[in-house]
């Protein structure tokens, strides 16, 4: 059995195995952080939690305006543009990274106590975020290059190692630290900066170029237009949080926050599978074969519409298991954000492919309006329905955002590709988009009453299990009939 595993394994493609690799390294490194999550929420208080929380989202919001997202899709695209300078390109663009982190950081230090009173978080943690602002961006470019080139083991091992220290050190100095946010965040921020300083002279070494005008322009041209994006998709993403800690407290933000963490689980397969399968995409646009694109990331679908249904189905013992009894009030906000996953993947696919055509200002006005439609309704419905609300208004949004995405999408594709071409399998997405949200209602319904949950989740496994044929085969026409 052994034996005819490592022969099949063996068998695949460089690509394919990169992608299980990757997939898997990315997937193991945030579950091992989400698992630590039950030590965290026991030791710390609902509102020290709270803090812990809100330092994260305003760090990812920090960094869209610190990295301009740089080593994301542009970097990406930049390997291609400038294949044969790639080491020269890679520098330059960290060095444009590091300058404006620097600028900002000075920016912050000339009125710190406004800084203080906006993000209402203490200097001493402003610093650690700086640092990590600044150690973390090196890791992203070395990492992005290496799944563009198929180079996984070292990059595996990197992540695990980063991700098990910071587990592993924040969970001995919050036990024994009397500041425990602050124990926290520095724990992280070490482990990300013990890797990070290295990476970072590495790839100088290599590059040794700190000022390429040619390199600079074409990242600034790429990534400026994006910031609204950047930042609108962060407003999807984290701004919930902040929102319900202004406007009802740091407790309810810690249970929405826990809610959302389990909810989002999946989110760790999406990533890591778009990013896996990005170099695969654009490679195949690059080289011409972009018909091929359909076949391969036609079961992703599938798979995401599955995982994200399980996390519905199973999120009263996932929040007990991972938080405690004191979180069960928050099972609510599974369903719907669960859902949203979904529908993320779904955008973050089409987005794809307007990243390689470079269609950035369409990429920005789709995720602005969604992001402006999330607060404006959050500002409304929070206020009357609670928490609760917020799970309901980011679907509604990540649903927009997804269709607005399909638009330009098909555009693209008919002015590039032709109309003849189709690069996903529109009718799977389609069928697992109702399915998905079918089961959202169902599992929601359904909370209260333990054995009608149970009867439906069995009933699924037992379609799944004796018409596994049949669905194969309804897959296979799905993807052939379009």
């Amino acid at each position: 059995m052994i034996k005819k595993f490592v022969i099949k394994y063996r068998s695949l493609s460089i690509s394919t195995r990169a992608s299980i690799w990757y997939t898997f390294a990315n997937v193991l490194v945030k579950g091992i952080a989400l698992l630590s999550t039950p030590i965290f929420t026991r030791v710390m208080t609902t509102n020290e939690y709270g803090t812990f929380t809100i330092f994260q989202s305003w760090y990812n919001i920090i960094l869209i305006f610190t990295s301009l997202n740089i080593y994301l899709s542009g970097y990406t695209k930049g390997l291609l543009k400038f294949r044969n300078s790639v080491d020269e390109f890679t520098s330059s663009s960290l060095s444009l990274v590091i300058l404006v982190t620097c600028g900002w950081g000075l920016i912050y230090i000339i009125n710190i106590d406004f800084w203080t009173d906006v993000f209402q978080l203490s200097p001493v943690l402003m610093l650690a975020m700086f640092i990590e602002l600044i150690v973390a961006p090196p890791f992203e470019f070395w990492a992005t290059r290496s799944r563009f080139n198929y180079k996984y083991k070292k990059y595996v091992f990197a992540s695990l190692a980063m991700s098990f220290m910071s587990v592993i050190l924040g969970v001995i100095t919050v036990i024994y630290c009397s500041r425990k946010v602050e124990a926290r965040v520095y724990s992280d921020v070490f482990s990300r900066a013990l890797i990070g300083i290295i990476i970072l002279c590495i790839l100088f070494a290599r590059g040794k170029t700190f000022y390429n005008k040619k390199f600079w322009l074409y990242n600034l041209k790429f990534n400026i237009p994006l910031i609204p994006h950047y930042l609108s998709n962060f407003l999807l993403n984290q701004s919930d949080r902040i929102m319900i800690s202004r406007m009802v407290g740091n407790t309810e933000a810690a249970y929405y926050g826990i809610a959302y963490t389990i909810s989002t689980m999946m989110n760790l397969v999406i990533m890591a599978l778009n990013s896996a399968f990005t170099p695969l995409i654009y490679k195949s646009i690059d080289q011409g074969k972009a018909y091929k694109i359909k076949g391969e990331t036609a079961p992703l679908f599938i798979l995401v519409a599955f995982l994200c249904i399980l996390t519905m189905a199973f999120a009263p013992e996932i929040i007990t298991i991972f938080a405690g009894k004191n979180y069960a009030q928050a099972i609510y906000v599974v369903p719907p954000i669960s859902a949203s996953v979904y529908f993320i993947f779904i955008y973050s696919m089409f987005s794809t492919i307007e990243y390689f055509y470079q269609k950035t200002i369409r990429i920005a006005i789709a995720t602005t309006i969604s992001a402006i439609i999330n607060v404006t309704l959050n500002l409304y419905f929070i206020r009357i329905f609670g928490y609760y609300a917020a799970g309901y208004t980011t679907l509604f949004s990540y649903i927009l955002l997804a269709l607005m995405h399909f638009i330009f999408y098909r555009l693209i594709v008919k002015d590039k590709l032709g109309s003849n071409i189709e690069v996903y399998s529109l009718k799977i997405i389609n069928v697992c988009s109702i399915v998905v949200l079918s089961s959202m209602l169902l599992m929601a319904l359904t909370y209260r009453i333990l054995i009608i949950r149970y009867v439906l989740i069995v009933l699924m496994l037992i379609i799944i299990f004796v018409k596994g044929k049949d669905i194969k085969k309804i897959i296979l026409e799905l993807r052939r009939g379009d």
